[in-house]
């Protein structure tokens, strides 16, 4: 990483993260090293503090493991494709739901609600999508008002939003983290977004009317 300026001690104060968790995520190889200027020294820029910021976004924020984190870091840093960056990255953030544990009522249902949409078989969306089918109607529940036809739409919208900031990039490099950048969090931000807007709905349509005047 060019423009290397700066001393670990320096990097430290700046990113606010610990001397000692530079240096872990450097041997995660997850953080590339320095530039060299002696036998235990090295000089740190910009790029690495904006190494770290995204480190600490994907795990802090967007709950990835050091594991996850490193294969999408490595995502960013290849010459892959950008589908098989989406590809990593999805995978990455998602728990992995064995095939063989979701009915096939519920996968077919799923697909219905994603005709048209080119999506594999184990996308792990897909997957889980169809296992929370499997438990709602599991305990009893019925779709009364069209909510897993609703939240296909609005996902349909949010992906909309994912890859029009997406092409709002040139390079290919900046592409890439925002593929995994917007994977990683968009999940938490959607998630924060619909409590917001539970609370604003279920206020409205269920609040007390206001006592009468005397």
């Amino acid at each position: 990483m060019a423009d290397a300026a700066m001393k670990m001690a320096e990097l430290s104060a700046r990113s606010g993260v610990a001397v000692a968790t530079i240096k872990f995520y450097q041997r995660e190889n997850l953080l590339p090293p320095g530039v060299r200027t002696g036998p235990n020294q090295a000089l740190y820029g910009d790029a690495h503090l904006g190494r770290i910021r995204l480190i600490l976004g994907l795990t802090e924020v967007g709950g990835l493991t050091v594991a996850a984190a490193r294969r999408v870091l490595e995502a960013i840093d290849s010459e892959l494709p950008l589908p098989e960056t989406f590809e990593i990255a999805q995978h990455a953030v998602s728990e992995a739901v064995d095939p063989t544990t979701v009915t096939a009522d519920a996968l077919a249902h799923v697909d219905a609600l994603m005709a048209g949409w080119h999506v594999s078989d184990d996308n792990p969306g897909r997957l889980a999508a169809a296992r929370v089918f499997d438990t709602f109607t599991g305990i009893g529940q019925i779709d009364a008002a069209g909510w897993f036809r609703r939240y296909a739409a609005a996902a349909l919208v949010a992906a909309e939003a994912d890859i029009d900031e997406l092409d709002a990039r040139i390079e290919r490099a900046a592409k890439a983290e925002i593929v995994v950048v917007g994977t990683a969090l968009g999940d938490t931000l959607f998630s924060g977004l619909r409590r917001a807007a539970q609370e604003h709905l279920s206020s409205l349509r269920y609040s007390a009317p206001p006592a009468p005047e005397l």
